[in-house]
């Protein structure tokens, strides 16, 4: 007589068998599909960059038959339309009604800072878009990891960039008044000044405003250029109003990880070309990972990947490299977030590894818009390898100092 495990279960209730057979809960739990879940935007300004996030992130799992390190994903996507009261709503959803193991996003810093708390008591593994700095910083979130990149750690090189090979000496910025906007270009204005240079002009517009013109008005033109600090489409209408004010030619511009995103360049024209922008990614990347994803995303989109695609496809590249270290054990949390904190992969990004803090070391990379193939592309001119989210100060020292925000570093320099 031969045993059937089918008929046993069968006979028995597949409960009753599992519990007759004396597995226990982890090990059954194991053999369930990951819950993995997702918070992007949908809608308001920032919703190019979410709808992206989701499309990249679909298309890593349907290219992995929606499998990892040999368990079946099963995912929730929640938009949080940009709001913070309606992330920390959408967040708990995800937790107690989707029951979630791990998620990936949201997409905005204030986001992130809204759900902190929600983080830590849930205790729920996070791999982080939003670019919020104290989380991996002086406010460390133990369950927090982030592969893309703090607010300023690309504006930093950039920074150097424009002292040491363009040579500015006296720049301004210009951001989004959220603390993504904020940080960055404090960030920036850290670097900068540091380095000989000074920050003689500081603008905020509202990220929902409706046309720049007040503030293209501000702008001034004795200096070297200003640095832009825009998310969403929000670089593509200040580009566009500053063209149609007719002072590209009197008002050079540099911008960071999302001012000129592939999302929003497949909309502009000529007035873009030249522009250098500093990013951990892009599509124009030559690495075998790159080479695959790049030209995929365009079919499946129409338009190239930028900041928001690349973001969800790389952790899901990190979250797939952790979850193989433990041997897909992700109910052993505490094992699991150890592997997502030591994780050293390839990347559509290039190469990531992670500080002890929890947030990536990588290459950032200095673009400038080209026309190939009869679009517009972010060609990449220059690489600062390994970049700390610290830059090159001091850990230690740099966290004796406030966070990165409207007032710190103070604007020693001003002009009226």
């Amino acid at each position: 007589m031969t045993f059937d495990r089918r008929k046993f279960i069968q006979a028995t209730g597949a409960g009753l068998g599992a519990s007759v057979l004396g597995f226990p809960g982890i090990v059954r739990a194991q053999g369930a599909p990951i819950r993995l879940g997702l918070m992007t935007v949908k809608t308001g300004p920032l919703a190019s960059g979410g709808i992206d996030m989701e499309r990249a992130l679909k298309m890593y799992l349907q290219e992995h038959n929606y499998t990892m390190a040999g368990r079946k994903v099963e995912l929730f996507v929640a938009d949080s339309g940009g709001v913070p009261a309606q992330a920390r709503t959408k967040y708990q959803e995800l937790v107690e009604k989707d029951k979630i193991q791990v998620m990936i996003g949201p997409l905005a810093a204030f986001e992130a800072v809204a759900i902190d708390d929600l983080i830590r008591q849930y205790q729920i593994p996070n791999l982080s878009v939003a670019a919020v700095e104290d989380m991996t910083q002086r406010k460390l979130n133990p369950w927090f990891v982030r592969a893309t990149s703090t607010s300023a750690q690309c504006a930093q090189p950039m920074a150097d960039y424009c002292v040491k090979k363009l040579g500015w000496k006296r720049a301004g910025v210009i951001a989004d008044d959220i603390a993504y906007g904020q940080e960055m270009v404090a960030g920036f204005q850290r670097v900068f000044e540091d380095e000989g240079g000074r920050i003689v002009s500081k603008l905020f517009p509202p990220l929902t405003v409706p046309d720049y013109g007040t503030y293209i008005a501000q702008l001034k033109t004795n200096v070297d250029g200003y640095f832009l600090g825009f998310a969403g489409s929000n670089g593509f209408r200040f580009v566009r109003q500053l063209n149609e004010y007719g002072l590209m030619k009197k008002v050079h511009v540099v911008g960071g990880m999302t001012a000129l995103d592939e999302a929003v360049l497949r909309n502009m024209g000529d007035e873009a070309l030249g522009i250098l922008t500093a990013c951990w990614y892009s599509a124009e990347l030559d690495n075998p990972e790159n080479r695959k994803f790049a030209p995929a995303f365009r079919k499946e989109a129409g338009y190239d990947p930028g900041f928001y695609a690349a973001a969800t496809y790389t952790e899901a590249q990190v979250l797939e490299s952790a979850l193989k270290a433990v041997n897909g054990k992700i109910e052993d949390k505490k094992a699991f977030m150890d592997a997502l904190r030591h994780v050293k992969v390839d990347t559509v990004r290039g190469p990531v590894a992670f500080d002890e803090y929890g947030n990536i070391v990588g290459n950032v990379y200095i673009r400038k818009v080209e026309r190939k193939d009869g679009r517009l592309v972010n060609a990449v001119i220059y690489t600062y390898p390994n970049v700390s989210q610290f830059w090159t100060y001091d850990p230690k020292a740099f966290l004796k100092n406030p966070v990165y925000s409207r007032d710190w570093p103070p604007a020693k320099y001003l002009e009226p």
